[in-house]
């Protein structure tokens, strides 16, 4: 499957500012950026990094006082691995792979450790695999309210639990909540999505089930299959978008995604959906 996608953001810059973005699109077994383009209206030099162990791409700018206008647009292909939800088992803890254990605990937005007792007691009968993870799913998306403007930078986990409502990154860092209560590694996922309305930066979870990452949307806005990562992290705190150092402003982004497919539109795929490597 093969994308566009845009993102278009403004910056106005009250004082010298270091920026750092993480906006580009990853690269990997399950997802190419056949090619791409980065620009600043102000054309100020932009030092790249590509972190090895998550393949997260980031860009550090020094901005001068005024206006900075950052564009970047992309080719992506996305190249899933689609699995059979019914036969996709949850790895025991003793089996896991060390890299992936520190998946399993608590961070900044997500007290898998305050949530435990309501995780075992909600989940704790149901199957262990992708079906446990299908029924965190759902129980969020019937319980929890996506409602704009419900919360903010400063929402975890336990307040979206309490409050029963929040934006897509709350139903994300609740979703590994309960999955790392229950001993299933998950992990944050930034994103371009197709078909989000209306169109922004996405975040989903993803969870290690039967020796992969699988994708996981609890606020089913998109199909899972038209998921591209930006970035992947413990929860929202180590994959923003953008991270500024000084004085900043600006109006909202602006994020275009595309499917470049000369196909007719068809359902929603019920597969199992993972964009990495075993």
């Amino acid at each position: 499957m093969r994308f566009s996608v845009g993102c278009e953001i403004q910056y106005d810059a009250g004082e010298e500012t270091t920026l750092i973005l993480n906006i580009e699109a990853q690269q990997g077994e399950g997802q190419q950026v056949l090619d791409e383009h980065f620009s600043i209206s102000s054309a100020i030099p932009a030092e790249s990094h590509v972190v090895p162990e998550t393949g997260n791409r980031y860009r550090r700018l020094r901005l001068n006082q005024g206006r900075h206008v950052i564009n970047y647009r992309a080719r992506i292909e996305t190249m899933p691995h689609l699995g059979d939800p019914g036969q996709i088992p949850q790895v025991p803890i003793a089996e896991l792979p060390f890299e992936v254990i520190g998946h399993l605990s608590p961070s900044r937005y997500c007290q898998s450790d305050k949530l435990g007792r309501f995780a075992w007691r909600q989940f704790g009968n149901i199957p262990d695999g992708y079906e446990k993870v299908t029924a965190i799913c759902n129980w969020i998306f019937e319980n929890v309210d996506y409602l704009e403007g419900s919360s903010n930078v400063s929402t975890s986990a336990y307040d979206t639990f309490t409050l029963r409502a929040g934006v897509c990154r709350d139903f994300a860092h609740l979703g590994i909540t309960f999955a790392r209560a229950l001993g299933i590694p998950a992990r944050f996922v930034s994103a371009y999505a197709l078909d989000l309305i209306p169109q922004d930066f996405h975040a989903v979870f993803e969870a290690y089930l039967g020796g992969r990452w699988y994708l996981f949307d609890a606020t089913r806005l998109c199909p899972i299959d038209g998921i591209m990562r930006i970035a992947v992290g413990r929860d929202a705190a180590d994959s923003a978008f953008a991270t500024y150092f000084g004085q900043v402003s600006g109006p909202p982004k602006v994020i275009t995604v595309k499917s470049l497919d000369n196909e007719p539109a068809t359902d929603w795929t019920v597969d199992a959906v993972s964009l990495s490597a075993p």
